[in-house]
């Protein structure tokens, strides 16, 4: 039976107003205390609106990192050198990476200068026409005398400097440089160069870091999200710039981080520490408001399309064993939470498991965003016809409701992994959310720390996946694994790149 989890007691939150806006202060583990605010400037690890060129048209960005190479198996700190190039795994990673995008369309692409990139771009880019445009700012962190070193011997021969660098990357300094400093400004550059290009369509190869850098800074967030933004060999990250009317710097929104060809849910090293704790985000499968008039949102059950993606989602969480279920009340999340439970009960006849698993499952109210879409909706439509995303429609009054609340969704769900870490302390702790797909933005932002402005900056899609790890436990940060992952839905995942028949949108 479904049960109700309650919210955690806690304060009433407090409230600034930027930009005309009211915003709640709020924190993103349960360990921490809230604070009001000391003045009216961003919160630290945040940066204003990033401004960049103007464009015409709407353009995505593709960012992938190159596959592994001889120094990420040896494990020696690569830097900005270029002396190890890809191994045989590299070379798989990297053909994988070719056969993703074999059927998208690129204008232009760009890549680090260095080997084990240049080699990577060439395997995707295959017998495409247009040149490959090598540009030296997409090289990787230049971090000096740490180069070359075996992680040992940089922990050996630096001590405290290679200590901060694992714990304080953002002020760690060497031979009198920040290297990430220096490396979120030389981001911020080249994206003025890939942007200033005429292609609508961009595909960008080159490492660890500058992609992290890239996502960061295009989204607006500081040196602090260092290794937040995780990037696997070969993962694939979206971006999409939209042109705003009366012009000036685009919109800007993340569409895909770190989609790689393996599955999202095994429990792999997250930014080179071990984690066995996580919490995998699952967006309900498609109804027919997400795909017609948005008249009845959240109250009809899943079309042909969302039984497929139930099915999809359930195949692929096969092999996980969640330690918790827990959904929205609302039809569509309850049923893509049927079907999830169904696979893992016939675990055993699946040939996963040698007995059945049995779910605890749950049902929670703060994940029920629908009312407060449905109510915005309504309004908004009188006066705008055009919808782009979730959270345009929400007036000040409606973002601080939907905020607040799913607030309280976050801090219940960390108490709840929390919960599952002190009653198996050496096993995996998986807690899987269903929900709509504005309720999962709200809780990645709050895991980000981020303010609702924010929430603009993410897009997902149903039937997809995202998943957040805590290397350091739940009271730690929460490190974003992958957004919006949708390889495991086959034939009817979202495509990378736009259809060739629409000029306006992707």
């Amino acid at each position: 039976m479904l049960s109700v989890v309650s919210p955690l007691p806690g304060q009433s939150p407090h409230f600034r107003r930027r930009n005309r806006r009211v915003l709640p202060v709020f924190c993103s583990s349960v360990w921490e205390v809230e604070k009001p605010p000391s003045d009216f400037d961003l919160r630290p690890g945040l940066r204003c609106s990033p401004q960049f060129p103007e464009i015409r048209a709407a353009k995505r960005v593709v960012l992938v990192r190159h596959g592994q190479s001889t120094w990420n198996e040896e494990g020696r700190i690569q830097g900005s050198s270029d002396h190890s190039v890809l191994t045989a795994k590299g070379e798989s990673q990297a053909e994988t990476s070719r056969q993703m995008l074999l059927g998208d369309l690129f204008d232009v692409c760009f890549t680090s200068p260095l080997i084990r990139s240049k080699r990577t771009a060439e395997v995707i880019w295959d017998s495409r026409k247009d040149n490959v445009i090598t540009e030296p700012d997409l090289r990787e962190i230049d971090l000096y005398s740490f180069q070359g070193l075996l992680k040992h011997e940089g922990k050996e021969k630096f001590g405290s400097a290679y200590r901060q660098w694992q714990k304080d990357a953002e002020n760690f300094q060497i031979d009198g440089h920040y290297p990430v400093r220096e490396l979120w400004d030389r981001a911020e550059s080249c994206w003025s160069k890939i942007l200033a290009h005429e292609g609508r369509s961009v595909l960008v190869v080159a490492h660890n870091a500058v992609n992290q850098a890239l996502v960061a800074t295009a989204i607006g967030l500081g040196t602090k999200y260092f290794r937040i933004l995780l990037q696997s060999n070969c993962g694939l990250s979206v971006l999409d710039f939209v042109p705003r009317i009366g012009g000036g710097s685009p919109r800007i929104s993340l569409n895909r981080l770190n989609q790689t060809p393996n599955s999202p849910v095994s429990h792999e090293s997250s930014g080179g520490r071990k984690t066995n704790a996580q919490i995998i985000l699952v967006c309900h499968g498609a109804t027919q408001s997400n795909e017609a008039a948005f008249s009845d949102i959240g109250f009809e059950p899943l079309n042909m399309l969302g039984v497929i993606q139930s099915q999809k989602i359930a195949e692929l969480l096969l092999d996980l064993k969640m330690s918790c279920l827990i959904c929205s009340p609302r039809i569509a999340s309850a049923d893509t939470a049927t079907a999830i439970c169904e696979v893992q009960e016939a675990a055993d006849c699946l040939g996963a498991d040698c007995v059945p698993r049995y779910v605890e499952t749950k049902k929670m109210l703060e994940l029920e965003v629908e009312p407060i879409l449905q109510r915005a909706l309504k309004i908004s439509r009188k006066s705008n016809p055009i919808r782009v995303g979730w959270f345009d429609d929400l007036d000040d009054t409606s973002m601080v409701e939907l905020w607040s609340q799913s607030r309280k969704a976050w801090l219940s769900l960390l108490q709840q992994l929390s919960n599952d870490s002190e009653s198996e302390p050496e096993s995996e702790r998986n807690v899987v959310v269903v929900a709509h797909p504005a309720a999962h933005i709200a809780l990645i932002a709050h895991c980000l720390k981020l303010t609702p402005e924010w929430t603009g900056s993410f897009h997902l899609d149903t039937g997809s996946i995202s998943v957040i790890d805590f290397p350091d436990g739940p009271e730690g940060k929460g490190v974003l694994r992958c957004l919006n992952y949708t390889a495991h839905l086959g034939r009817w995942s979202i495509p990378v790149t736009r259809s060739p028949g629409n000029d306006e949108e992707f």
